[in-house]
């Protein structure tokens, strides 16, 4: 009925009391699929929460804020995701070891890799020249460890049970240029393909994938059917069960006296009619003890109190020994400049021959000198005192 006119097919169905039968839906939303609707979503909740816990501690490795979105879950298959990527990117690798069976895998483009790992070495993220290196893959795998781990935390308290993963491999790869089974068996087959949108400050502005199994995605709905059956079934016995106090209720206990007279004295009993008698207990009433409260009295502080305690004082601090450092100049090089390194290497620092050299206590800049050679020793002659 997409023109708005009933076909004959349509109108018989309608005649007979029914409707005519739906084309199934294929579009990897749920319908048609190997994961219902409601599995959909399921995975989709848990992905949140792990991504949110993964997030914070990416924050933490960076130092820069980072927000991954709500993710989008489908159903997909190698070729169709293949399709999509032009170029290389990075793909890392996470095994489960303990609660649920299967793996993982994570692709990141490879712009956002080096941003990340640019952030990791104390970078401001610009610095993205040249290729993805051993140490970008080092370092992302890392950054997955720290989230991912996060995540296992969290999968572990939403599917009820440890859950834990094994060390991610990372490597760059093209896509379109390998087949799924050559990464993991898993995608060999239809898998369950979750897209975060992932923003880093103002650096990255892009997508990260999870690829999950579709057995690992069913088993997770199963968990967390099975901890909400859990937990409502305990929340409904807690409800039918009585409280304690409804099965023995404690005697009454007696009345406090008032406060403003003073507790009754015991009577007391002849010796003589104890013999032979049962002894009954008397109430015993301890005496309130007089508190006397006062308010506090503080002594007032002179005019120059801080300038006579530090004066006074300052003798208890002149043996904690301070680092002294002197700094013949700085310079920046970027990792791969520090990698080739080697005996005989000149570096060029940013002062000029015969310039005064800096002089840092615990790393705060206090004065200038100059270098002097006492009996075959470096030494520091002091030429000036920096004053804040």
């Amino acid at each position: 009925m997409g023109d708005g006119v009933l076909s004959q097919e349509e109108i018989n169905a309608l005649l007979a009391g029914g409707v005519p039968d739906a084309p199934a839906d294929t579009s990897g939303s749920g319908g048609g699929g190997e994961l219902t609707s409601e599995e959909i979503d399921t995975i989709g909740e848990v992905a949140n929460i792990s991504m949110g816990s993964a997030a914070t501690s990416l924050f933490a490795l960076v130092n820069i804020k980072v927000e991954i979105s709500t993710p989008v879950v489908t159903e997909t298959n190698w070729d169709e995701l293949a399709s999509n990527y032009t170029d290389k990117c990075v793909v890392v690798r996470i095994g489960y070891t303990k609660g649920i069976d299967g793996s993982n895998v994570l692709v990141l483009k490879e712009n956002d890799v080096k941003v990340i790992t640019d952030l990791m070495m104390g970078g401001d993220g610009t610095n993205t020249d040249g290729e993805i290196t051993e140490l970008h893959l080092s370092a992302i795998s890392e950054a997955m460890n720290q989230m991912m781990g996060a995540s296992a935390t969290s999968l572990s308290s939403m599917l009820g049970m440890m859950v834990d993963i094994s060390p991610p491999n990372a490597t760059l790869t093209d896509l379109a240029a390998v087949s799924g089974g050559e990464i993991d068996s898993f995608l060999e087959n239809n898998f369950v393909r979750i897209a975060f949108k992932m923003e880093i400050g103002d650096l990255v502005d892009s997508e990260m994938m999870q690829l999950y199994p579709i057995s690992l995605a069913k088993e997770m709905c199963g968990a967390v059917q099975n901890t909400m059956e859990t937990d409502s079934k305990s929340t409904v016995d807690d409800a039918a069960s009585p409280p304690p106090a409804a099965e023995a209720a404690p005697p009454p206990a007696p009345e406090a006296a008032p406060q403003a007279s003073p507790p009754p004295a015991a009577p007391q009993m002849d010796p003589n009619m104890m013999q032979g008698q049962p002894m009954m207990a008397q109430p015993y009433y301890a005496p309130q003890p007089q508190i006397n409260v006062q308010p506090a009295q503080f002594t007032p502080f002179g005019p120059n109190f801080s300038a006579q305690f530090a004066q006074e004082n300052i003798d208890l601090i002149l043996d904690v020994p301070l680092e002294v450092t002197v700094e013949l100049g700085r310079t920046n090089k970027t990792i791969q400049d520090i990698l080739d390194f080697a005996p005989g290497t000149i570096i060029e620092l940013n002062k000029i021959a015969g310039e005064p050299i800096d002089v840092l206590v615990n790393g705060k800049y206090v004065a200038k000198g100059e270098v002097v050679v006492i009996e075959e020793s470096f030494g520091v002659r002091i030429t000036e005192i920096i004053k804040d």
